[in-house]
């Protein structure tokens, strides 16, 4: 298994936000870019992992998923 970190924003909460409303589910924070580190055996199913768990039509944005290990390059 490999390391990667993913960095991941939601589009809903900052356009909540911009409107001058909580969003009804999810705290203020999602607005800005959070960052997660986990294993994965490949950049592919590095990104099936984060798209399943953060959905786009639930609102998050994958901006980018980046290999954490040397030998990921």
């Amino acid at each position: 298994m490999k390391r990667f970190e993913a960095a991941i924003y939601n589009e809903d909460v900052l356009n909540a936000l911009k409107d001058g409303v909580p969003h009804k589910d999810l705290k203020d924070d999602w607005a800005d870019t959070h960052y997660f580190e986990f294993k994965a055996r490949s950049i592919d199913e590095a990104w099936d992992m984060m798209k399943r768990k953060y959905r786009s039509e639930h609102g998050f944005v994958i901006k980018a998923i980046e290999p954490l290990d040397p030998e990921n390059n």
